[in-house]
């Protein structure tokens, strides 16, 4: 598979899905494989989105807004596009993100009610032209969610059950409405029969990218 053009990846779905662990082992997959590839988070993988996520996640006293939070995600994810994302594809790095800009758009949009076409503006805005090749969504139902959330929970994971049902419904819809990027896997499934699947797509992308 060597020689083939990078992979631009990114990984969705609720908290507690298994996106972390997912994202992982595909990372794992390609670096055996041969193809050399990075893995990074949202909001995170620079000192300024890290600083970022720890007031976006543990400020919960303080009162953030809806278009705050917006604008927050995309300051760091600029940051990272910047920083990671775009160099890394230009060495020839496959990148996998665990969470880009459709989180954004299912949270912030479809879960606290901004208007879809401002959080896509923004986010394009943010994203510089980074586009994923290909967007995972493990989907699982809320009351999955909620069972495999720690018990120290952060301001979104303390979310009510409601807010969680609008975001899984928004990630279905935005899925449905661009079925050529989305690859969408049943969360629930056993952790190794979703990394299967995934490996599997992942593949054929990378075969299609090298011819």
């Amino acid at each position: 598979m060597n020689g083939n053009k990078p992979l631009f990846i990114s990984f969705e779905g609720l908290d507690g899905c298994g996106k972390s662990l997912q994202s992982q082992l595909l990372c794992r997959h390609l670096e055996d494989s041969g193809i050399p590839a990075v893995l990074l988070h949202e909001p995170g993988s620079t000192p300024l989105g890290e600083e970022i996520g720890r007031l976006l996640k543990w400020s919960g006293s303080m009162g953030i807004s809806p278009l705050a939070e917006l604008l927050l995600f995309n300051a760091s994810r600029a940051q990272l596009v910047q920083a990671e994302i775009l160099p890394s594809l230009e060495k020839g790095l496959s990148v996998i993100v665990d969470r880009f800009s459709d989180s954004t758009l299912v949270y912030q949009g479809y879960g606290r009610g901004l208007p879809l076409d401002l959080v896509l503006e923004v986010n394009e805005i943010a994203s510089q032209g980074a586009v994923p090749d290909i967007s995972i969504l493990l989907d699982v139902p809320v009351e999955v969610s909620a069972a495999r959330i720690a018990a120290d929970k952060d301001r979104f994971e303390s979310e009510h059950p409601g807010f969680y049902q609008k975001i899984r419904n928004g990630y279905l819809e935005v899925a449905e409405n661009e079925p050529e990027r989305w690859l969408v896997v049943d969360g629930t499934l056993n952790s190794e029969i979703i990394s299967q699947i995934i490996r599997e797509h992942v593949n054929l992308l990378l075969q299609d990218s090298g011819e």
